[in-house]
């Protein structure tokens, strides 16, 4: 497929970029870690950083189609899991951050389900997902109720963490919703979201949290040993 010549041009610099940064040593470290069928090159986060910042200034793009086009063509067709962390980094620059609207959301919704791994997931749903939902929430939170009934374990944690940034501006109904729709999964992931979840909002209102708790039985031990982790019952 062809591609317009500014997203071209992007594409080529990132895995150039990327290459004449691996480290052939590093690489296969960063795979075992990650239990990632893809390979790494072994480039760490401080200089993919460098590399993002330092083409989005030199190859800026023009519109929020392109910057769809671009990240969308980066993970679908990596061979490194580091071309993915970079499509998901361009989504998250300031120089885009207002073209970032809900008509990007089947672009993350491919990314969770695609990637179904830890490393993608948190990022997308924390720092993607949870800042539409605060900026669009009427248009987000019906979405975030169906991802929480979901079948896909993926597209359930992102709906019960994508609020760990929210503080005072928490839904606590939906992310009480989200939460009860997974209490007795006993899949780790969700059990382990839930209690993080949980603990951050307990740096906002802790009383609330408390009584959630208190209120739900079927929460998992991990679940509820995360959730309490940093509170004292009177």
């Amino acid at each position: 497929m062809a591609h317009p010549p500014e997203v071209a041009a992007l594409l080529t610099a990132v895995r150039d970029g990327l290459r004449e940064l691996s480290d052939p040593v590093a690489a296969p470290k960063m795979q075992r870690y990650m239990r990632s069928e893809m390979p790494f090159l072994g480039v760490p986060r401080p200089p993919r950083r460098t590399l993002e910042l330092r083409l989005v200034a030199e190859r800026p793009l023009s519109s929020p189609g392109a910057l769809e086009h671009a990240a969308r063509t980066l993970w679908d067709e990596a061979a490194y899991r580091e071309e993915r962390y970079l499509a998901l980094a361009l989504t998250g620059h300031r120089r885009y951050a207002r073209w970032l609207t809900p008509d990007f959301l089947p672009l993350y919704h491919h990314w969770i389900v695609d990637g179904a791994w830890w490393d993608y997931v948190d990022e997308i749903a924390n720092r993607r997902v949870g800042s539409l939902l605060r900026s669009h929430p009427r248009q987000l939170e019906p979405e975030i109720r169906r991802w929480a009934a979901s079948e896909d374990r993926w597209l359930r944690r992102t709906a019960i963490i994508c609020q760990l940034g929210a503080r005072e501006h928490t839904d606590t109904q939906l992310l009480a919703d989200c939460i009860e729709a997974a209490a007795g999964d006993p899949d780790f992931f969700l059990r382990k979201g839930i209690g993080w979840a949980l603990r951050q909002y307990a740096r906002t209102d802790p009383a609330w949290v408390l009584a959630f708790v208190d209120a739900h039985p079927r929460l998992s031990p991990l679940s509820r040993r995360e959730a309490l982790k940093h509170l004292r019952r009177a």
